[in-house]
């Protein structure tokens, strides 16, 4: 089920791009409205999902780095010895692979995430995210979809 590690690529590829456009023609923490619930905002995340332990003092860039790596090496071993038929499952983790390695180049490079996509609704943000998390969510969501709906009517 290797074959479908190119979404893995495509996520990556799209993920650092864009965050080198954002990162050389935007300043931090400007924001540019798209339409009204959506800016693109530009922001660092030292921590984890929803800026977890980003005031940590540090340590957790490496944390997160070496996590990031463990379960990109997990993901990788686990699409390798995934069956021809388990299609959807191998996409939701190929997407998760690539959103994955998407973060963690930003954490070794930068010694943060950068994030861009901005979405709100009147005074409440969600918190700032970027095309790696978006591969994430997706390929969680076609797993927990696969999970219940998917084996449920197999069985």
């Amino acid at each position: 089920m290797m074959k479908w590690l190119w979404l893995s690529g495509l996520a990556l590829i799209l993920d650092q791009i864009s965050k080198i456009w954002i990162d050389t023609s935007m300043s931090l923490y400007q924001s540019i409205p798209v339409f009204p619930g959506f800016s693109i905002t530009y922001a660092h995340n030292y921590g984890a999902a929803f800026s977890f332990l980003s005031d940590a003092g540090g340590w957790q860039r490496w944390f997160f780095a070496a996590l990031a790596a463990a379960i990109s090496i997990g993901l990788v071993i686990y699409i390798k010895r995934l069956k021809p038929n388990e299609i959807l499952l191998a996409v939701s983790l190929s997407l998760i692979l690539g959103g994955a390695l998407g973060n963690l180049i930003d954490r070794i490079i930068y010694g943060y995430v950068i994030d861009f996509l901005d979405v709100y609704y009147q005074t409440y943000h969600w918190p700032v995210f970027n095309i790696a998390d978006s591969a994430i969510t997706i390929g969680v969501a076609f797993m927990l979809y696969e999970s219940f709906v998917v084996k449920d009517k197999l069985e």
